[in-house]
């Protein structure tokens, strides 16, 4: 198990518990998911560099992210509706545990 996750069960629980009177440990607030994203603001011009954002937050979250994609044309900025423009990852469980330990 996780350091996040054992500390979060042994310390914070029962100290939340206290604080707020809760009754049971259901009660307790709990992290559910964590969600990385990557707005790429460039992709517009060239579609490398999405790649490369994609890379990076692969290496960051160690799963791969899905690419977002525009909900509405922009004339301002060159952005047509459905144009890729962004990435994200969102963590679960265990490799949500993993991940807050790193930072």
């Amino acid at each position: 198990m996780a350091r996040l996750q054992d500390f979060y069960r042994e310390k914070v629980v029962p100290d939340l518990i206290k604080k707020f009177g809760y009754k049971t440990v259901m009660q307790v607030p709990r992290l559910t998911k964590i969600t990385l994203n990557m707005g790429v603001g460039e992709a517009t011009a060239d579609k490398k560099i999405l790649d490369n954002a994609v890379g990076d937050l692969t290496k960051i979250a160690g799963q791969k992210p899905v690419i977002t994609k525009a909900k509405k044309s922009i004339a301002t900025f060159k952005v047509r509706k459905d144009y890729p423009v962004g990435c994200m990852v969102t963590l679960r469980g265990k490799r949500m545990f993993e991940f807050s330990t790193v930072l």
